[in-house]
């Protein structure tokens, strides 16, 4: 996280915190007011996910109040500089536990499940099991497919579902993460799969978002609906 990000942040959520004193006062009617909200709402999310969870909003206000007011600021800047590097050194370590936290966890839950019965390893490390078979034709690397999926945390927690949202994804083979394109591969058309993937094969030690740590497994249940035809666009487009 970088210290202007986390400088604008707390800036935004105070403008959210500062009013908390006045609540009654506060509509929420015009375009503007409900926009004003949903930017501290979201904010305010953004930063509980990384753990800020201890700012004062007594002290935030009175920044907004000096700030809006032209008074004299009641710290020098080299004192704010030291106190957002003391935050963010805060965040990366935060972030750096969960990193490690989900290294092991993951490692233990690929070498548990992997044991289980109908539980087949790649030689990848990719798992998989059929929940459901069929007989239609297998996606090549080249292909674009129709999918429903629902992805979590070996903790079983949701992070992403085209399932809840009632809506398949079109998507090309070739274009999503390892895990996927190896695992699409494998499938035929009409068949679900449960996909225990593994950090490597998935973003690594990125963070996608916060719902998602570094070195995570993540677990998909995938259902491959169809094979795109690459002609019938043309075909469509030519009537």
């Amino acid at each position: 996280m970088k210290q202007h990000r986390l400088a604008a942040a707390v800036a935004l959520v105070s403008l959210v915190l500062a009013g908390c004193d006045s609540q009654t006062s506060v509509e929420l009617k015009t375009p503007a007011q409900k926009a004003s909200y949903g930017i501290g709402l979201n904010m305010g999310k953004s930063l509980a996910q990384e753990g800020m969870d201890d700012l004062d909003s007594k002290a935030v206000a009175l920044g907004i109040e000096d700030a809006v007011g032209k008074k004299e600021q009641k710290l020098k800047d080299d004192e704010l500089i030291e106190a957002f590097a003391a935050l963010q050194k805060r965040a990366e370590e935060r972030l750096a536990k969960m990193s490690d936290e989900a290294s092991a966890a993951g490692k233990k839950f690929l070498e548990e499940n992997g044991k289980k019965a109908g539980v087949v390893t790649t030689a990848s490390g990719l798992q998989y099991e059929v929940i459901k078979k069929a007989d239609g034709p297998q996606p090549k690397p080249t292909d674009v497919v129709t999918v429903h999926y629902e992805g979590k945390l070996i903790d079983g927690k949701v992070f992403d579902s085209s399932i809840e949202r009632g809506s398949p994804i079109d998507l090309p083979v070739s274009g999503v993460i390892p895990g996927w394109v190896e695992g699409l591969q494998l499938m035929h058309v009409g068949e679900k799969y449960k996909l225990y993937i593994p950090s490597e094969l998935a973003y690594g030690a990125q963070s996608p978002s916060p719902a998602i740590p570094a070195n995570s497994v993540l677990v998909f249940d995938l259902e491959l609906l169809g094979i795109k035809d690459p002609a019938k666009p043309e075909a469509d487009a030519a009537k």
